[in-house]
């Protein structure tokens, strides 16, 4: 069996980064709201995205006390060629984690906390015990806080995803992250239609959950390709879709194929509402966990304005 290992290590071929376009701006904060919630992160030995990923909202997030937590570790057993999270064998799990997380976010006083992991392969259910304790332990001292759950594609662990769905969170969201056919090149150890039944069977299993997706764009993939993947995801009946644009962490990652414009942007958001998605972000710096709560507060009010239109009048 061959041994996993950071992907530094692994054999990659070298892509040069390019210079980032006028519109790819990112603020630097030196706030001292910035310093206390990576203080309370750290002092709490927290894993988050924001800093495993590069995130380049990271700034601006973390000066609101906004940060997404990744559980289950800081090491993942795929390889994708897009993503900044080491590769390798992982620890073991930390089962004094849902309370670290679920103190985290009263303290952060948080009232929408997005949780992500890393896959993990190796565990029997893929983490989704770890995923519902989480949800559990935060509901338990922050009642008023709505949860959203980004997570692995629990492939090959059945129904598993079956025990995330009955914590309850408030949305259960899964990014297909690119278009079918760059699957080999970008997410090597994933299956697209798992990625997109795993989303469906969601649905299926609790249809009054709100789900959610993302798609990076950049990577070489077309407007048809991404249109398709927009139907695809309807005829799963997610809810809120995410279109941001890919940028390359370092030289040996997949390369940046072309810099979407915010034009381009604003007409992907236009076609996925045709299609119908009750929420769409899309811009260049738009990611699954940025600015999740505001749109959250929009995804719900346009719900119960559906439902409220569709009650038999007297």
């Amino acid at each position: 069996m061959n041994k996993l290992r950071h992907p530094e290590k692994i054999n990659k071929e070298f892509n040069p980064i390019q210079k980032k376009p006028s519109w790819i701006k990112v603020k630097i904060s030196n706030s001292s709201i910035f310093s206390e919630t990576k203080k309370i992160i750290k002092d709490k030995g927290l894993v988050t995205v924001c800093e495993e990923a590069n995130c380049p909202n990271i700034s601006e997030c973390w000066s609101k006390k906004h940060a997404t937590f990744m559980i289950l570790g800081d090491t993942c057993t795929r390889a994708c060629a897009f993503c900044n999270v080491k590769t390798g064998i992982p620890s073991d799990v930390d089962q004094s984690e849902p309370q670290k997380i679920a103190n985290s976010v009263k303290e952060l006083n948080l009232n929408h906390v997005v949780i992500t992991s890393v896959d993990r392969d190796d565990l029997v259910d893929g983490g989704a015990n770890h995923f519902a304790n989480v949800v559990k332990a935060i509901k338990s001292i922050n009642p008023k806080t709505t949860i959203e759950l980004l997570t692995p594609d629990f492939l090959r662990k059945k129904d598993s995803y079956k025990i995330v769905v009955d914590s309850n969170p408030d949305v259960f969201n899964h990014n297909l992250e690119t278009v079918p056919s760059l699957y080999l090149k970008v997410r090597p150890g994933s299956r697209y239609f798992q990625s997109l039944n795993l989303l469906a069977n969601v649905k299926i299993y609790n249809p009054k959950i709100f789900t959610k997706s993302g798609l990076m764009v950049g990577l070489g993939e077309n407007k048809d390709e991404l249109c398709q993947v927009m139907d695809d995801l309807r005829c799963a009946n997610v809810d809120f879709l995410t279109i941001g644009q890919y940028l390359q962490p370092t030289p040996r990652h997949y390369p940046i194929k072309k810099f979407i414009t915010p034009e381009e942007f604003e007409t992907y958001k236009e076609i996925a509402y045709s299609k119908g998605f009750l929420m769409v972000a899309s811009s260049p710096l738009t990611r699954s966990s940025y600015h999740a709560g505001e749109d959250f507060a929009i995804l719900q009010s346009k719900r119960n304005l559906i439902l409220k239109n569709c009650q038999p009048k007297n």
